[in-house]
Order: structure tokens, then sequence, then C-alpha cells
């Protein structure tokens, strides 16, 4: 049967959707779009009207809507703790599964990119169980589905009910209404079935997988549905009674509102959830909605991100006094992860306060004060100050979230400066009291924020970029909409007076303006992150290498890598610097402990720096140490080792090397180790040889894991090398790597183009016996690269990737033929191994390695000399 080919549209629009600006423009132009419907909705509304009504609330109903927020929460915590039974019976505490959730979801709820952040803190808790990835995205998964499947028994329900006030937001015929009922029923109880009679585990990405069993999902339905009733009564109790009618017609536009919210990835869908509100109540020009929309926001984003943090901050410095005991490990694990989203979410929240402020009119009475105690232009450049500290901590929040030492300390300036300006420009202590309280969570979680790196904190991807642009747009619609009734006039710029709020409001938003788009430019075009360099040689890394059985740990002198060493100078570990990651080469090269110890600390520098930290080319020798690490191991490749005391020419697979030893000496041509001491007089004779061979490949030179021609470096070495008859002229060479007269290998072969064809296969195999005589034990041939992986239904996806490589590469890259042409020597096969982060970290490490030995993005693109 023919497959029929792909429309070359569709995979234009796969390709579109997944571009990088498709995915940032979906939610800005939802964010325009609301911000546009909101601008209309709010109508005449009198910043002073809102006031009024805040004040005029019932306390029943805030009370009522604490008490809802108290149920939803206590129902968000429930999610993670029957998905975690379904999905891994017995590995997650109940205690843990529920505080992690609750306490992600309050805290990125206030961030925004919700299922980003908070599914990024369940994987930092849950890995620490033992759950992989996959695990912990099933089970990330299992809670979304219960969701879902709640907020359809719901929907469903609605319709076949046919409650009043529906139909004037679903246009549609009882009939149809009923059928919609019945169709979302019938869907959920077809999953309910499939659940039933479906096998109880499953297979995603190699990884044995358990299925919810029905009760389990009946219980996530259920959570959900008491979680959606509970989150929208608490907004249905704020909301004028004459606005939202009836519950169930309230319920549709709520749901509405929550779902573009979440595509807006606007922190908390700030504008995109409150203009549908509005724009489903039909509440145009009514202030008292508007107050209900902010009541709601202090009180089910507010006060869970406040009751999160203190208790994080309790939990921190109960974790300092008391003695590390199963308790004070326990709260550990469960404050760790949450210290970085809660440092961003503080930030974020302190940038609020200071632009709110910014855009709203100071008190009467206050100012009154002020001009009896501080001068004009001190209150004016206050307001300014205070507003771009805000914008900058809106932008430093990223970098608080990657844990940078420098955002936690350029936060705390921002935040002194705001605590300042909030003083000097209305005497707004309950701002200052709130930015005092930001700054002292802050210090109190500084010895998480450890991380060194060469770029500015204040530098922003395009995500977070768009993410705090959106927040800066609503903040300065609530200034717009507090000064709506000010008639615009050039003169507003440049207007200076006690009583000009509506003219520090433009300066200051001009001021954050500008901030902000100098910071994307920054962010833009600004430096790289500093880079380590290669370091001369120290002489205990020549020692260790010399001492070292496994010839490949001569690489280390190739003059292109820096070093880790241990304290004792027992151990060292090479790598070399992408900008982004810290990669070694092999295994560290001295004592086995010393060199686990030294890997950790590589990992520990790698994470300072804010770079991924790749083990490239190990062997199985630490392998337990990249286990405990959390990383990845995947296997890409095999080192062909020959046992020398074996080793003969005489046999059928060896009969090239055989002939061509033979007819070498036979037609006068000499074989010679010339040692390392006299390299200079055979230099410039290896220089013509290699010039001639590259020109002939047409190809670079590699580096990191592969010898180049560099006289330097292959003076550490002696070489092997082919005479010529009567002349003595060098027609072939290789360097010779001795690993403490346990192993031998070559690093760097090549020949005169011009020279006999047989060159090559006899002075490998002169090579060989000499190695024999001289008493080492093995020959490494080099790796056979993504040779051995794994091609199994059950193994990793990257191992299945391997082995499609290796079988079908070969074309480009004969990795079949170089492992049967090794294969003739019947060697000894090891695995090769690289190790990183897990998913799609693998990916990454493999380009970083390659950009290392290739020397480039352009060397990389085309085929080099090794």
């Amino acid at each position: 049967m023919s497959e029929t080919a792909p429309d070359p549209r569709l995979n234009r629009l796969i390709a579109l959707t997944g571009h990088p600006l498709f995915r940032a423009a979906l939610p800005l132009a939802i964010v325009v779009i609301a911000t546009i419907v909101l601008h209309r909705l709010s109508g005449d509304v009198h910043l002073r009207d809102i006031r009024a009504d805040l004040a005029a609330t019932s306390p029943h109903a805030i009370a009522f809507a604490i008490l809802a927020t108290v149920a939803s929460f206590a129902a968000i915590s429930l999610y993670d703790v029957i998905a975690a039974r379904a999905v891994a019976p017995g590995a997650i505490p109940t205690r843990i599964a529920a505080i992690t959730c609750a306490t992600g979801y309050a805290l990125s709820n206030l961030l925004g990119f919700s299922y980003v952040t908070g599914a990024a803190v369940r994987y930092r808790v849950f890995a620490g169980y033992g759950l992989d990835f996959p695990r912990v995205a099933l089970l990330i998964a299992y809670s979304w589905s219960g969701f879902f499947c709640g907020l359809v028994l719901v929907l469903g329900g609605l319709f076949i009910a046919h409650p009043s006030g529906i139909s004037a937001i679903l246009p549609i015929s009882g009939g149809v209404e009923t059928a919609t009922g019945i169709l979302l029923l019938g869907a959920l109880a077809g999953f309910f079935l499939l659940l039933r009679v479906s096998p109880q585990r499953i297979t995603i990405f190699g990884s044995q997988l358990n299925l919810p069993a029905p009760s389990h999902a009946a219980a996530l339905t259920a959570t959900s549905v008491v979680d959606l009733i509970a989150t929208s009564l608490c907004l249905y109790v704020l909301m004028p009674a004459d606005l939202v009618g009836n519950y169930p017609f309230f319920f549709l536009i709520f749901v509405a509102a929550v779902a573009l919210g979440i595509l807006s990835h606007a922190p908390g869908g700030l504008g995109v959830f409150d203009a549908t509100v509005l724009a489903g109540l039909g509440a145009t020009g009514r202030s008292d909605a508007l107050a209900a929309l902010l009541l709601y926001r202090v009180i089910y984003t507010g006060l869970p991100f406040l009751v999160a943090s203190f208790s994080l901050v309790i939990t921190e410095l109960h974790n300092r006094r008391a003695a590390i005991g199963t308790a004070a490990r326990t709260a550990e694990t469960i404050v760790r992860p949450f210290v970085p989203l809660l440092s961003s979410g503080v930030a974020l929240a302190a940038g609020t306060i200071l632009l709110v402020s910014g855009n709203l009119p100071a008190l009467g009475d206050r100012i009154a004060t002020l001009k009896h105690t501080l001068p004009l232009g001190i209150v004016e450049a206050s307001h300014l100050a205070g507003s771009v500290a805000g914008v900058l901590l809106l932008v430093v929040a990223r970098g608080l979230y990657r844990r940078l030492w420098r955002a936690w300390r350029v936060a705390l300036v921002l935040l002194g400066i705001g605590i300042v300006a909030s003083l000097a420009k209305g005497l707004d202590i309950e701002e200052a009291s709130a930015l005092l309280l930001a700054a002292g969570t802050l210090w109190v979680f500084r010895g998480a924020f450890y991380r060194v790196e060469g770029a500015m904190p204040l530098r922003v991807g395009l995500g977070w970029f768009l993410s705090v642009t959106i927040l800066f747009a609503a903040l300065f619609w609530i200034g717009l909409l507090a000064f709506r009734h000010v008639e615009y006039r050039d003169a507003l710029w440049w207007q200076i007076s006690w009583s000009d709020d509506a003219s520090r409001f433009l300066r200051a938003s001009l001021a954050g303006a500008v901030a902000l788009g100098a910071l994307a430019l920054n962010s833009l075009l600004g430096a790289r992150v500093a880079r380590h360099k290669a370091e001369p040689i120290p002489d205990i890394v020549r020692q260790l290498v010399a001492e070292s059985p496994e010839s490949d740990a001569n690489i280390a002198l190739l003059g292109d890598k820096s070093f880790l060493l241990d304290p004792d100078d027992r151990a060292a570990l090479a790598y070399a610097d992408t900008g982004s990651a810290l990669v070694t080469k092999g295994d560290p090269f001295g004592d086995t402990a010393a060199g686990a110890r030294l890997l950790w600390r590589f990992r520990e520098m790698a994470d300072r720096e804010g770079k991924r930290a790749v083990f490239y080319a190990v062997s199985p020798k630490f392998l337990s140490t990249f286990l405990d690490m959390g990383l990845a191991v995947v296997k890409f490749g095999e080192v062909a080792r020959v046992d020398l005391g074996a080793f003969t020419l005489d046999t059928p697979a060896m009969k090239d090397f055989r002939h061509a030893k033979n007819r070498a000496t036979r037609e006068g041509y000499r074989f010679e180790i010339v040692p390392a001491a006299d390299f200079a007089s055979i230099a410039s004779d290896l220089r013509m040889v290699s010039d001639a061979w590259l020109a002939q490949k047409q190809g670079k030179e590699k580096g990191f894991s592969l010898g180049y021609f560099d006289e330097t470096y292959l003076a550490n070495f002696d070489t092997a090398v082919l005479r010529a008859p009567e002349t003595g002229r060098i027609v072939a060479f290789a360097n010779v790597l001795a690993g403490a007269r346990v192993e031998l290998s070559v690093d760097l072969m090549r020949y005169d183009p011009k020279g006999p064809n047989f060159a090559m296969d006899a002075l490998f195999a002169e090579l060989m016996l000499w190695g024999k005589a001289q008493g080492f034990k093995w020959f490494n041939l080099g790796a056979a690269p993504v040779s051995g992986a794994e091609t199994h239904a059950l193994a990793s996806p990257w191992q299945r990737l391997g082995g499609f490589v290796y079988e079908h590469g070969k074309d480009i890259y004969h990795f079949e033929g170089l492992r049967s042409y090794k294969e003739k020597f019947r060697p000894v096969w090891t695995p090769n191994y690289i190790a990183c982060a897990r998913g799609l970290g693998v990916a990454r490490a493999f380009m970083d390695a390659n950009l290392l030995i290739s020397g480039g993005m352009k060397g990389l693109m085309r085929k080099g000399a090794s």
C-alpha cells in the first residue's frame, strides 16, 4: 500500500504555527483586542466611583469570596494527589503533592504562563521523589484532563437542564442545546468506558506508564467540579446582583474568560479575563463591576500568593534554625523549588504596585503635607524614579526566576529606590511597607541566588518581554481610566505643579516605556555571556595525563580547553565553554573518587553560571554519578579496543594489513618511532604531508575531541612515521598516544596523497605490532559513532533515533562502514555516553559538543577533516 504524500501547504501551516513569532503573536493579538474592548466597556467610569464601590462592598460578600477561594485551593491541591496515585502509586507523599500543587498554582497564577511555570515547579519537586520526565508530564496531563472532564460534566449538565439565561449567550434552539449537552456527556462517558476496557499500562517515549483507573478519573472530575464552582462563586458573589443574573448564565461567561486568559499568557489573564467578563455581562460603564473584578484579583490572586509567600518565608526561617532531621529535610524539599518562582512573583508584584501607584492620582491631604517638607522637583523626580523602578522590577523578575546573584542585588536596589520614591512622591506609607516586605522576603532567600552570569540581569527573552509589555499596557490603561476626564493637550507633558497628577502620569509612563524599549534593544544587541577561555596546560595536568591508563586522556593536551583541578591534585577534568554550556571531554583523569567529586563541582560551576552541564564521550566508569545528578545518560557510540596480547596479522580479516606491511618491507619503506624529544627535526616534513592531505580532503581541521595539526600539541608525543626508500622522505605519520604502558592509540593519522596507496595500512600494522612488543595491553581504535544504539520499541527515543541514523545515514557519514572496518580487528566494544539534561536537553547537548568539535556553526555545516 502506498502512502499519500502530505500536502505541502499543511506542512507550511504546521511550520508557521510552531514558529516563535506565531506563538508570540497569538496571545499578543488576544491582549490587544481585549484591551481595546476593556477600554470601550469602561465607558465614563470615574476612579472616585470605583473607590466608592469598593468601600460599599458587603463584608459578607468578601467573607464568602474568601471561603470560596479556600475551597477552590483545597480542590486544586487534590489534583496532583489523585494524579500521583494513578501515575506512581506510593512514590509521592500526599502532603508533598498537595502543597506542591496548591502553592505552585498560587505563585504561577501571579506570573502568568501558568502551564509552564507550574509544570516546572512540579517537575523539580517530583523528580526528587524518583519520577522521570515522562511520568511528571503524565501526572500533569492527568490533572489537566480532570479539569476538562469536570468542565465537560458541568457544561453538559447545564445544556440539558436548560437553565434560564443561557439562551442569551448561545442563540440556539432548545433541541440543539439539549443535543450538545448529550454529546458532551456522551463523550465523557465514552472516555470513562475507554479507561475501563483499555490496557492499564501504556508506553510513551519508551517508558511504561500507568493509565488512571476509572475511580481516579472520577475523583479528578469531582475535584474539578468543586474547583470550577468555587472559583466562579468567588467572583459571582462580588458582582452586582443585577448583572450576573442566575448562576448558570454567569458560569458560562466565567469559563470563556478563564480560557481566553490562559491563551493570552498575561499574568493572571489580566485585561483579557476582565474584558471577557464585562463584555459577557453587558457591564459597559459600570464602576461597580470594575470594583468587583479588582476585589476578585486581590482575593483570588493576591491573597493566596501572600499566604504561600508567608508560609515559605516561615518555613525557610525554621529551616535555618532547626536541626537537620526528617522534618527539616521534608520542609526544605517542599520549599526549595518554589523559591525562584516566589522571588520572581515578589518582584513582579512590587513592580506592579509601583506602576499602579504612578498611574493614579495621589491623595490630596498627603500631597499637602509634602508641600511643607520637600521641593516640587524632588516629588516629580521621585514619581519618575518610582515608575522606572517598577518597569525594571518587572524585567528583573526573570533573572530572579533563574536564581542570578546579580538579579537579586539589582532587585534589592530597585526596591530601595521604590521605597524612597513611594514616600517622596506621595507619603504612600502602605506602598512603602509592601515594598519593604518584598525586600525582606528576598533577603530571607538570599542563599538561593548563586548563579553568576556575564550578561546583565536585565536582559529579557521574547516571551518575558511580551508578558511584561502586556502587563505594562494593562497598567497604563488603568492610568488612562483614572484620568479619562482630563482633556488632553500638549502642555500636559511639561506642565509641573502640585496638582498636575495627569502630567506626572504621562511623563512616568513615557519614562517606563523608554526604559522598556531600551532594555529590549540591549537584549537584542547586547554582549554574549562571558566564556571560559582555553588555559595554559598546568604541570599537574601533564603529570596526571602521563599516569592515566587511558590513552584518550592525552586529548587534554590539545590546548583548546580549560581545566578543573582537584584541590589535592589527585584528579583533573578538561572542558570547553560554548557560551551557554560547559562541555567536558571524556572522564576525569586521575583518582576515581576525586574524579567523581570533580564531576559534582563541574555541575555546580555550570549551575552557578547559568549554563548547561554536558558530559561528552564519557565511559561507564562514572555512570552512577551522572544518574545521581538526575541527568539523562544516552549512548551515542562504542569505542573499539584491541587486545594486543592476542593480536596477530595472520588471520583472514587482517589480509590487507599483512599484504601492505609485507609490500612496504619488500620495496624498502621503513617504519620508525621518532621520540617526542626529536619532534622538531621532523616537524616541517610532517607539515608538508598534513597540508597535502588536507588539500586533497578539502576539509577543515576538527578540534575538542579530535587532534589537529599543531606543532605544540604534536611535540608532546612520539610519532610513528613511514619513510620512503633511499630519500627517507616521510610518506605517512601518526602521533602515538600512550596510556601508562597500558593502552595505545593514535589521534592524527595522515599520508602524502602522492605516496604509495598502501602507506597507511602498513603504518597501522607496524604500529600495532610495535605496541604489542612494547608490552601495551590494548590498542584503542577510537569510537564508532551511533554504533550499538538500541532500536527496540521500548528503548528511549534518543536511542531509537541513534539506531535510525546508524541504519539510514550511511550515505552521509558511513557509520556502518566504520564499524565494519574496526570489527576486522575483533575488538572489545565499550559504550560511549553523553550525560546531560533530560528531554530536549539531549539534542542541545549534542549540538553543543559538535559546535566545539567543528569550530562553530560554519564548521558544523560542512564535513571537516579528521
